[in-house]
């Protein structure tokens, strides 16, 4: 916290295009995943990395201007920047100063250029699956027709007058299907006289969705199950790790969180450099 952290990297193949646009010239945030895909597309694209706003782009459908462009081949990972519990703004850049609103992505392109990823949550889920009765992309009103707002209200108790903060202690499990496996959305925003919540990815009308809640040693196990993933998907040990983590498991795990990296680090060994941040939404396939 309240530090810069710099990591510098040489590839001596592989080589690199960039792409930046702010959120604010575009109708949605589908469209400009399109527009950064588009931008990036290429024979010899081997991946793409992105940093995006964290407060007023949609993560889920961002991800999914991208893969509207690219094959399915191509991997999109990276993260939502975040402004630890503050909500306020985020901050991102690319040859400039860096501000609010603005997607980079990071085309890394040749077939020297080998690429691992995972992604683990470690939450439970808890209580009743309900029904979203109403919603509009990633903004929340209803579960089984009862104010979302209310309902989150309740479980948090004497934390309701922190949010939306303390709602990242209760990310929801969504599924669009029963047979789908359930993704996890993170609280953003709230609306008092709306009554509606803003989550950093889409939520479905008639999709279901349950309270999730923190099981310590469940979020470092799956720190240690995300870096073993990593590593199988990429054959052989690592040069460059980047972690991104969700800001919720910082705030849960507070004096622990630096057991999520020892746990990555006991996997991928000390010839690894480790880097990454705390974010507001984690991107991966």
């Amino acid at each position: 916290d309240d530090t810069i952290s710099l990591t510098a990297i040489h590839f001596e193949k592989t080589t690199l295009k960039t792409a930046m646009l702010n959120i604010a010239d575009f109708e949605d945030s589908f469209k400009a995943g399109q527009q950064l895909g588009q931008e990036l597309a290429a024979d010899d694209l081997a991946h793409i990395f992105v940093v995006s706003d964290g407060l007023k782009v949609n993560g889920s459908e961002l991800v999914k201007g991208f893969n509207e462009v690219l094959p399915d081949t191509i991997a999109v990972t990276g993260g939502l920047a975040g402004d630890a519990a503050n909500f306020e703004k985020t901050l991102v850049g690319l040859d400039s100063a860096a501000s609010d609103g603005n997607v980079v992505a990071i085309g890394l392109f040749g077939s020297d250029l080998k690429i691992g990823h995972a992604s683990k949550g470690g939450w439970d889920s808890f209580g009743p699956e309900r029904v979203v009765t109403k919603s509009s992309a990633n903004v929340l009103y209803e579960l089984d027709g009862e104010s979302a707002l209310e309902l989150y209200k309740r479980y948090l108790g004497d934390k309701a007058s922190e949010l939306p903060g303390s709602g990242l202690l209760f990310p929801l499990a969504i599924k669009e299907t029963p047979e789908q496996a359930a993704v996890v959305r993170t609280l953003l925003a709230i609306d008092e006289e709306a009554g509606s919540m803003t989550f950093a990815g889409d939520i479905p009308e008639g999709s279901s969705a349950q309270l999730m809640k923190a099981n310590f040693d469940k979020l470092i196990d799956a720190s240690y199950d995300a870096a073993e993933g990593t590593v199988e998907a990429l054959g052989g040990a690592a040069d460059l790790a980047i972690l991104v983590s969700c800001v919720g498991r910082k705030l849960i795990l507070d004096q622990r969180i630096e057991e999520e990296v020892e746990e990555v680090r006991s996997v991928l060994g000390d010839d690894t450099m480790i880097s990454g941040f705390y974010s507001y939404g984690e991107i991966s396939p």
